[in-house]
């Protein structure tokens, strides 16, 4: 990615199980109205960087929930919903075998799982799910395509992911970072702001 370029990252909004503390990963759980009223506040923040943002490249992941959040923003900037590409590599974090399952109800399902993944966070992965460094890769790859100013909207996992490599973070503290669904995250010249 050249330096020059702006990237303007939105998590998808709210979802009942995002509500619950339900691990989603790569199942496709659509937006609550909480979720598609942080959207629509979202692309409210956007307006700011209007005319510019105009010509951006606009992308979102394959899941329904990026997706929506997608079209919800680029309607408050007053484009044509549709208008925007899906890449299969900004989907979420797969979390295998926990996908489903409520994060208080692990010491009871997976204690093993959850024992492991408090050793290495970073590298720990579900039973037929990913890792942070898996993630990790498939971002850094995606990185190497952009061409100009993208507007991105995906996942918690992605967000973190693509922090650690454009502001050259500690990859170790990926799973820490925050991942707000109601602001959006600006990254250009190595450096970042919330909006």
């Amino acid at each position: 990615m050249r330096p020059a370029l702006k990237l303007f990252f939105v998590r998808h909004g709210e979802t009942d199980w995002n509500a619950e503390r339900r691990y989603q990963g790569q199942t496709d759980i659509p937006l609550n109205d909480r979720g598609r009223a942080q959207s629509r506040r979202n692309g409210e923040a956007l307006r700011a960087f209007l005319p510019t943002i105009e010509s951006a490249d606009f992308v979102a992941s394959p899941l329904g929930r990026a997706r929506e959040t997608m079209e919800i923003l680029r309607a408050s900037l007053g484009l044509d919903p549709a208008a925007y590409r899906i890449d299969r590599r900004l989907i979420e974090l797969s979390y295998g075998s926990w996908e489903g399952q409520l994060q208080t109800h692990l010491p009871q399902t997976d204690p093993y799982g959850l024992a492991d993944r408090e050793l290495d966070p970073f590298r720990w992965r579900p039973v037929g799910g990913e890792s942070y460094a898996d993630l990790l890769r498939r971002i850094i790859d995606w990185t190497e395509t952009l061409e100009r100013d993208t507007v991105i909207a995906s996942h918690g996992g992605v967000s973190r992911c693509l922090r650690a490599h454009l502001l050259n973070l500690d990859p170790e503290t990926i799973p820490a970072l925050e991942s707000p669904q109601d602001k959006v995250l600006v990254i250009s010249n190595g450096e970042m702001s919330w909006v």
